[in-house]
């Protein structure tokens, strides 16, 4: 009998095991400011487009998808360390950062904005910007584009959301962010003040970053993505938050 006991409990062990080995954690960063694409809700939990879309190319690709948050200009250096797997943070795929990271292939094309107060009547575009207080989010391209001004003075915050406050209480004429994420902030109660003025500026494209090393990894991943395109699941998942 003993035998018996000692042979089950070494099959459930070995079962449970060869489970434990077989399951693939993708370790995913995010800056949850950054509405429609990734913010929290009224739980913590992590919400947006691009969250739900990391998820189900994890479940596609069979990797149980573990999301934490990290800043912004944190993301890059926690791939290079190994800290973190994937960095999911409407992050635009440009030449300086595709020189220490992986891409995904693009999963959205947008495009920067320019915000002021509703009852600014002196900008009406980018090229009114010169001499005007900045407010934008450190390490992203609307940073960059801010800082492109003559004689602006720029103001870099780690979240999206500190730059509006800023724009709201009167201690910037402007805020540059991206088109999508200006948007979503204009149909908020803080955003019914506020309005986007000029052209969108400079189209770009978002990708899930990772650690150049990952090479199956970001194989498996843009599979994902593909299969997620040509079956529908990522247009359901895009009409969901962008209508």
């Amino acid at each position: 009998m003993k035998k018996i006991f000692a042979l089950i409990f070494t099959l459930v062990m070995a079962i449970s095991a060869t489970s434990f080995a077989a399951e693939k954690v993708l370790r995913v960063a995010t800056e949850p400011t950054f509405a429609p694409f990734e913010f929290t809700d009224e739980n913590g939990g992590f919400v947006g487009f691009a969250m739900e879309l990391i998820r189900a190319m994890g479940k596609e690709a069979g990797y149980k998808v573990e999301i934490q948050h990290i800043g912004f200009d944190g993301l890059i250096p926690a791939l290079q360390s190994n800290i973190i797997d994937c960095a999911a943070s409407g992050m635009t795929i440009t030449e300086a950062r595709s020189k220490v990271v992986t891409f995904s292939s693009p999963y959205y094309t947008a495009g920067l904005l320019v915000l002021v107060n509703a009852d600014n009547k002196d900008i009406k575009g980018y090229a009114d910007l010169n001499g005007k207080k900045i407010a934008c989010q450190i390490g992203t391209t609307g940073e960059n584009k801010s800082r492109q001004v003559p004689g602006a003075k720029v103001t870099a915050f780690n979240t999206n959301v500190e730059a509006c406050m800023e724009l709201v209480r009167g201690s910037a004429d402007a805020v540059i962010n991206d088109a999508p994420v200006v948007a979503f902030y204009l149909k908020t109660p803080a955003g019914k003040k506020c309005k986007a003025v000029g052209d969108v500026l400079e189209a770009e494209e978002y990708g899930f970053a990772f650690n150049k090393n990952n090479v199956k990894l970001i194989k498996d991943m843009n599979k994902a993505l593909a299969t997620l395109k040509k079956n529908g699941e990522y247009d359901k998942i895009y009409a969901k938050w962008f209508n």
